[in-house]
């Protein structure tokens, strides 16, 4: 007596359909693989786009200030501007305070405070000569 065993046919994870061809393939056409993809990215990249708006808020908000002269301000007039002091792009603890960066500017925030608001020098590649270059609001991108 010869037995033969029943292959069962995988199932499209996006669609359902049944999936023909190689043993590890998941899905029916490549429509189907881009859209379970995208599907799936869509929650990453809505975060991203977030993040990275929340960024350029703080980065033209920081700069208006530094434009203004102004080197401290109470962090409930800088959020009623709009700063998130979550969104940073770097953080670490200089001789007991905590110090923040969004790109080339750095701040020290205290429980009530950001102070000492000012523009760090940005490092040059080799190929533009080395050293560093302080830049000015229009060539760091900001003419808000």
């Amino acid at each position: 007596m010869v037995y033969h065993k029943k292959e069962t046919v995988p199932a499209c994870l996006e669609c359902g359909r049944a999936v023909y061809g190689r043993k590890d393939k998941k899905f029916c056409s490549e429509g189907c693989k881009n859209r379970w993809h995208n599907r799936k990215m869509h929650v990453y990249n809505k975060l991203r786009l977030k993040t990275l708006n929340a960024l350029d808020r703080n980065y033209g908000i920081l700069s208006r200030l530094l434009r203004e002269g102004v080197r401290f301000i109470d962090r409930a007039d800088l959020a009623q501007l709009g700063f998130r002091p979550d969104c940073v792009t770097s953080h670490c603890r200089v001789r007991g305070h905590d110090e923040y960066r969004c790109f080339d500017i750095k701040y020290i925030l205290t429980a009530s405070r950001v102070r000492m608001i000012e523009r760090t020098p940005v490092p040059l590649s080799e190929e533009e000569g080395g050293g560093f270059v302080l830049l000015d609001d229009e060539e760091s991108g900001d003419f808000a």
